[in-house]
């Protein structure tokens, strides 16, 4: 049974779908499949009121995908991507149904997206579905990071669907309704240079300059002013996720966005004790995706987009691999940067000296050999507490502080926007889900939320949710939840 158009919404969602207007081979028409008992666990109205909708209009019904929207256009978009290095030329949307997109109240359009909502024709044999597990952990993470001021998909309902998918074991089923500056991945545009169609991915050029890059139109080579454009977004993107210890996991081509924002909340964490071989994906078994690793992957992943340009950077071809690999040599210089301003807020500095990057990694190398909580240290350092470990290199900084021209009030409360108290603790999270799977308990989710959506602020009362896990708490291993 597939899903029927609801009638009776309060107020029409004021629907306006590009993508849906571009080509088929972009995408593949397909309605969210039918489930019996629906159930809404979170609607964000915050989100829903700065999308210009009716919180009134997520229903249940509307959550899980048995009531269409009005003006809503369902689709399944097409993508490749390299996963962990091997390319895969489909994969596309297997479990997740864009119902459309509209124009929020700042004029930026947003996608509203549907995963977990059943099969489509991109499934490949899998189910469609989503476990209740990781729509709550996508959730909590996707709103976490967003209230950390990094770039991030959304999170605007969850709701379980009253049946049951199997993950090694029959787990509760569940939808998110994922929010997006767009779906549009690297691998959207391996999608069609796999299959050589020039069109199309003129097509996808043009479409993504005009939807997150629109100074862009006017270049004299859009293509080579597209690539720096997402080069740079993505230096600024990964140094902020380093910068307050989130390790991805699963960096593919197919999980990195266009638009430069965090996409594909699935084996993700946050670091406890800092390590740069960290690495929380269960299936990551050789550390690809470690936390130390993002940068050159996301690099890595930067090339493979620069491949498939190559036929819009010159006529002649080993010219255009000459332009790429210059371009793309060039990453480690814009991240450096991004990752340096951010570092330098981290420990109080607003001005610029030479010796700044061996001072913070010397912080650095004294935190993982003495194995200090990453979070921990930073605020520590913020709230000018002493921190265990660091003897040796506190004298250093404390002679490049008299260095600096701030007045010393001012240099903490710099340093407590950029380190916060709280981040989504892996124990806590685990703790959370498994409070909902096995006693349909949301209140710890709730509280848990509650005190994410401000985590740069102390809140008296809230110490649990900032403390490093004890010994036996510590969670090394997430997983994909597909």
């Amino acid at each position: 049974m597939t899903a029927t158009t609801a009638s009776s919404a309060p107020r029409p969602i004021p629907f306006d779908n590009s993508y849906a207007r571009l080509p088929g081979t972009m995408h593949v028409g397909v309605n969210p499949t039918f489930v019996e008992a629906p159930r809404l666990i979170k609607v964000n109205s915050g989100l829903a009121d700065e999308l210009g909708i009716d919180p009134e209009a997520l229903t249940a019904e509307v959550a899980v995908g048995n009531a269409v929207p009005e003006g809503a256009a369902p689709i399944a978009q097409a993508y490749a991507g390299h996963q962990f290095g091997n390319f895969v030329p489909q994969l596309g949307d297997g479990r997740a149904i864009l119902l459309g997109e509209v124009v929020d109240r700042n004029g930026i359009r947003r996608d509203i997206q549907l995963k977990g909502a059943g099969p489509t024709p991109f499934s490949r044999r899998g189910d469609g579905r989503a476990a209740l597990g990781p729509v709550l952990r996508e959730y909590l993470m996707s709103e976490a990071m967003h209230a950390l001021g990094i770039p991030t998909t959304r999170a605007l309902m969850a709701a379980t669907t009253g049946e049951r998918v199997y993950r090694e074991t029959m787990l509760p089923g569940a939808v998110l309704t994922r929010v997006a500056a767009s779906h549009i991945r690297v691998g959207t545009f391996q999608f069609f240079a796999a299959r050589r169609d020039l069109d199309s991915l003129n097509l996808l050029v043009d479409h993504v300059i005009a939807r997150h890059y629109p100074d862009l139109a006017t270049a004299e080579n859009k293509a080579l002013a597209l690539l720096d454009a997402v080069m740079e977004r993505q230096a600024k993107l990964v140094s902020r996720w380093v910068q307050v210890g989130f390790i991805h996991g699963v960096m593919n081509t197919d999980n990195t966005s266009i638009s430069g924002e965090t996409i594909d909340y699935g084996p993700c964490a946050f670091m406890d004790a800092y390590d740069p071989q960290t690495v929380f994906s269960s299936i990551d078994e050789y550390g690809r995706y470690a936390y130390g690793n993002q940068a050159p992957i996301a690099q890595w992943n930067l090339a493979r987009l620069a491949e498939t340009l190559l036929p819009f950077l010159h006529e002649n071809r080993d010219e255009a691999i000459k332009i790429a690999t210059e371009r793309i040599e060039g990453f480690p210089a814009i991240y450096t940067r991004y990752w340096l301003d951010g570092f330098r807020k981290k420990i109080g500095l607003v001005s610029e000296e030479d010796g700044d990057l061996d001072l913070i990694q010397a912080l650095l190398d004294a935190m993982q050999l003495a194995r200090l909580d990453f979070t921990i240290t930073f605020r520590k350092l913020a709230n000018g507490e002493e921190a265990s470990g660091l003897q040796s290199w506190t004298p250093k900084w404390h002679d490049r502080l008299e260095r600096d021209p701030q007045p010393h009030e001012e240099r903490h409360k710099l340093m407590r926007s950029v380190s916060p108290a709280y981040i989504p603790r892996n124990h806590l999270v685990e703790e959370m889900i498994q409070a909902a799977i096995e006693r349909g308990d949301y209140q710890p989710f709730e509280n848990m939320l509650r005190v994410l959506m401000m985590p740069y602020q102390e809140q008296p009362g809230m110490e649990r949710y900032s403390e490093a896990p004890v010994p036996g708490e510590a969670l090394y291993r997430t997983f994909c939840g597909t």
